[in-house]
């Protein structure tokens, strides 16, 4: 079987979908991801096919458009207006790549991002295709969007239309551009003014959801054809070595606390530098730092804090005491997979919900927004997370769990189920 996946996105984005496809083509399958260009070594490095999506994530993510929203915590909907101010030109670029990335594929598998191209060049192409997400945005009575950055507490209608009316407000926002793409590359009428999401429901479209029913249960309300598999993760355990310095670092004193805010960036990384290492001081813990793309400056540290530009989670976190991140959903899930206490710090969208989460599950104390952010407020933080044996209890039973779960074996053994009946 051939398959295509549509990725975009950040590394924390684009990774689970990278396990998928590692899990596919184990399963005998052809698979080509459709993805950024900086990711070409990760999707060829797993044996898999590499198909160039032009754009960048980290220019995306540095541009001035951004680090605006970022800095100002602003909403999902008035970023996707700025978004589509900015790229609103790549989108017919988009859908003519995603095109040329579906021909010869059997099904379309796309990620939350990847549906607003792929859906409709499935429906060009008159083949299956897989909906996902890695961010629980399927309407839900069980709790408020991911994508508002407060929880709402008026009950389950109110949930729901929170998912509901966020995915409308974005749709609408699209609306246009995408069925300017649809004519001019597809040759298709217009998408339905409501979008394609109440068709999946209506032909039982089989969607998966990558995350973890120990951390979300499934909705009891949903029905069958959605499915909540377990995380999609690749393990680097056997295939990463460290550098010679990192390693001797390692194992030169007890487990450090992990800081690093992934592909968040800020107007003064110095002050955000010096809160982390102030807090580090102050709970006596040694710290490692990574850099990401500018979330964490560059600046003189001390014997007991050490400095890595990158480094696989899945084989870095389970060797700390504790990891301090944005809350980024990859990234939140590396963390509870590893079984050690979580202190997110979110910047921006999801980022606040799996804070919420993190403390919901006990598994790390109440979030530090990034914008209240002082080494006081970290350090009262990493302190809980660290010396608590409560929390440390929980993070260690919950990371047991998850790691005996496959989220990718269950993703692909629905994926070659429903091709089978196809």
């Amino acid at each position: 079987m051939q398959l295509t996946i549509i990725a975009i996105g950040t590394r924390g984005d684009v990774q689970p979908y990278l396990a998928l496809g590692q899990g596919l083509s184990r399963a005998g399958h052809t698979v080509r991801v459709a993805t950024h260009q900086e990711f070409e070594g990760l999707v060829e490095g797993l044996g898999l096919e590499f198909f160039l999506l032009r754009g960048s994530p980290s220019e995306f993510m540095q541009g001035p458009a951004m680090r605006s929203a970022l800095e100002k915590g602003e909403n999902t909907v008035i970023w996707i207006r700025r978004l589509l101010k900015t790229y609103q030109a790549e989108f017919v670029q988009g859908m003519a790549e995603t095109w040329d990335a579906g021909q010869g594929a059997d099904a379309l598998i796309f990620s939350m991002f990847g549906q607003f191209l792929g859906s409709h060049v499935a429906e060009k192409l008159g083949i299956p295709f897989f909906p996902t997400d890695v961010v629980p945005t399927w309407p839900t009575g069980a709790f408020t969007s991911p994508l508002l950055p407060f929880e709402l507490r008026l009950g389950g209608a109110v949930n729901w239309l929170s998912h509901a009316g966020l995915t409308q407000a974005v749709w609408q926002l699209l609306r246009p551009i995408l069925n300017k793409a649809r004519r001019e590359v597809l040759a298709l009428p217009p998408s339905p003014f409501l979008g394609p999401f109440r068709s999946y429901d209506r032909d039982r479209r089989p969607m998966l959801h990558g995350y973890s029913p120990l951390v979300l249960p499934r909705d009891p309300g949903w029905p069958a054809w959605h499915h909540i598999t377990g995380y999609w993760t690749v393990d680097s355990q056997d295939i990463w070595e460290p550098p010679a310095d990192l390693a001797a670092f390692l194992d030169s004193g007890p487990p450090p606390v992990y800081v690093g805010f992934g592909s968040m960036t800020s107007r003064d990384p110095a002050y955000v530098t010096a809160a982390v290492l102030a807090a580090l001081q102050q709970t006596g813990q040694r710290g490692l730092l990574m850099t990401g793309w500018d979330g964490i400056g560059a600046a003189d540290l001390p014997d007991d804090v050490f400095l890595i530009e990158s480094a696989p989670h899945d084989w870095l976190f389970p060797r700390m005491a504790a990891v301090v991140h944005h809350g980024g959903a990859g990234t939140t899930a590396a963390g509870l997979r590893a079984g050690v206490p979580s202190v997110l710090v979110p910047f921006n969208g999801d980022q606040f919900f799996w804070g919420r989460c993190v403390g919901r599950l006990g598994v790390g104390p109440k979030p530090v927004h990034r914008k209240r952010l002082t080494a006081e407020k970290l350090a009262d933080a990493i302190q809980a997370a660290t010396g608590d044996e409560s929390i440390g209890r929980a993070a260690a039973a919950l990371g047991e769990k998850i790691r005996a779960e496959d989220g990718v074996g269950r993703a692909v053994a629905i994926i070659e189920a429903v091709m089978s009946r196809a």
